[in-house]
């Protein structure tokens, strides 16, 4: 017995060891150090991100690429708060993070102590839950109900905070072969009546539509999403989280819905006889599509069964793992074909096609992503950042294999190369890609470290147009183009910042050098940055 005893800071790292998890994410301090002095001793990779924040970003991307809850680590006090961006993007996004953070001794809880800051309190309106770990015989129990927590349902963010002292004290260790919480019991199975309704719905419907969303990844049901709506012939459109869980190039996709959307998804919506909802919420980017739907009736099925009915009316409610209640529907279901329909939407999708006219000295991004399509490989993994650079890239990537990652309910800008570093680590075989803007880049600039220091080969495409432009777009269009606080002058020449750090990078001013620029960027084994300038009056609308 007594080899079990040990301290909590290594039953921590133990707990880790036993979820086998392989890379961790974090930034360390004096209240998280008996924790990261048993770290050392750990097969676990720990990959020292240059702010919190970042650290909670890669874990995200990680998370997305794995399926599985991804750990960051922040210190006490302003470590702690840092990150509390990166829970709240996680939180709206449905992605599974384990937070570990430091805190000041138990005894000193509640005194304004240096670095104390009530991080559980804080962050309780982004957390699926959170501990305050004061006993440390729970350690493990702790530990074994976050990972379940964060990996199970509708998944999200777990944090355990763990004062000083208590990483400190001794524990008996042994870590739960499985947990059982009372009050947590998340539905997996369709239920058999609503799953019979919805085959007797798509049987008489004559314009079927599916939108999927983000619930598709979590589920790993993309398989089983191409199965169904082959089957019965229904075209596939996504809302932005939900984007490469189909074949962008299949027959049946329709592209992205919703106010930055495009024509033949929108379309789609305001035509369809029958709307199926898989793992979506349809927030207020896609309210404007949907709320053509005028009565028609509506098919939602979700994990979280407080989704359901929240943003739009559903006639045939179903809770459920979407993996399982998507193969429960193709048991019950029989090949159809929607041919007129399915015609009718491809029409619409090859017409939008357009010559685009594009000055001297820069590049139009539209063509500029429709040109990268051309050369990534089928599993490349693009992580778009926010603001304009997010719908041109969203509207004109087209992903077979790969996977569309970025912060779609936050909106956080910088999150797109910490999440990159993390989705890269989950997945090195794959081409990894952050597509951020200037101001993003900004952010985030300084995780450019983190690539060179743990090789971790990723690339960065920046679109530069000197403005905040999806702000300028806003005051353009809303406040009669009073332009306050968008213009980006005294910024540096992201090519230097580059240099600085040691990666080779390319600058492209015309279309016909972006090809030349985008095979060396793909060939290279290291990190790599491809400045892309673009016209500051550049619009997001297609």
């Amino acid at each position: 017995m007594a080899e079990n005893i040990m301290t909590v800071a290594k039953a921590m790292v133990k707990c880790l060891e036993a979820e086998k998890v392989k890379h961790v994410f974090g930034y360390p301090g004096a209240a998280i150090c008996p924790f990261y002095d048993e770290l050392l001793d750990s097969d676990i990779q720990h990959i020292l991100v240059r702010h919190e924040v970042n650290g909670g970003h890669s874990a995200s991307g990680y998370a997305r690429m794995s399926g599985s809850p991804a750990v960051c680590i922040a210190t006490s006090g302003p470590g702690a708060t840092n990150i509390i961006t990166a829970i709240a993007t996680a939180y709206m996004d449905s992605i599974p993070l384990i937070v570990i953070t430091g805190q000041v001794n138990s005894d000193q809880i509640g005194r304004d102590v240096f670095q104390e800051a009530d991080i559980t309190g804080s962050a309780e309106p982004f957390v699926k839950h959170s501990f305050l770990v004061k006993n440390p015989a729970e350690i493990s129990s702790v530990f074994k109900k976050a990972f379940y927590i964060a990996g199970t349902g509708r998944q999200g963010p777990v944090l355990i905070d763990v004062p000083m002292d208590v990483q400190k004290m001794e524990c008996d260790f042994s870590y739960p072969d499985k947990v059982d919480i009372r009050s947590y019991r998340p539905r997996t199975e369709g239920n058999k009546l609503q799953v019979k309704r919805t085959t007797e719905a798509i049987i008489n419907a004559k314009r079927p539509l599916i939108c999927a969303g983000g619930g598709i990844f979590a589920a790993d049901a993309r398989e089983e999403l191409k199965r169904f709506s082959e089957m019965c012939d229904i075209p596939v459109i996504n809302t932005m989280m939900g984007l490469s869980n189909m074949d962008m190039s299949h027959r049946l996709y329709f592209g992205m819905i919703g106010m930055h959307g495009v024509r033949a998804a929108n379309y789609a919506v305001s035509h369809c006889d029958l709307f199926i909802l898989l793992g979506a919420r349809v927030g207020d980017r896609a309210v404007t599509a949907i709320q053509q739907l005028n009565g028609v009736p509506v098919i939602h099925i979700d994990i979280d069964p407080a989704e359901i009915g929240k943003n739009i009316a559903a006639s045939t409610p179903m809770v459920g793992d979407l993996k399982i209640i998507l193969n429960q529907l193709i048991e019950c279901s029989s090949e159809q074909k929607h041919t007129e329909w399915v015609e009718e939407l491809a029409a619409i999708r090859d017409s939008e096609e357009k010559n685009i006219d594009t000055p001297d000295g820069v590049v139009n991004p539209k063509e500029f992503i429709k040109l990268l399509n051309k050369h990534i490989p089928d599993d490349t993994v693009i992580v778009a950042d926010v603001g304009q650079n997010q719908i041109w890239t969203a509207n004109n990537i087209f992903l077979k294999k790969g996977r569309f990652l970025t912060s779609g309910g936050m909106g956080t800008m910088g999150y797109s190369l910490p999440a990159a570093v993390g989705a890269k680590l989950s997945s090195p075989a794959s081409e990894v890609i952050a597509i951020c803007g200037d101001g993003s880049f900004q952010m985030q600039m300084m995780e450019l470290a983190t690539a060179v220091q743990h090789g971790i080969n990723v690339k960065i495409i920046v679109m530069v147009n000197n403005y905040l432009g999806m702000v300028r777009e806003v005051q353009e269009k809303h406040y009669d183009n009073r332009l306050i606080a968008v213009d980006l002058s005294g910024s540096p020449r992201y090519d230097k910042i580059a240099e600085a750090y040691g990666i080779d990078s390319h600058t492209v001013t015309d279309i016909e050098d972006a090809e030349t620029a985008i095979r060396d960027m793909i060939a290279s084994d290291k990190p790599f940055l491809l400045q892309v300038m673009v016209k500051d009056t550049e619009k997001t609308i297609l």
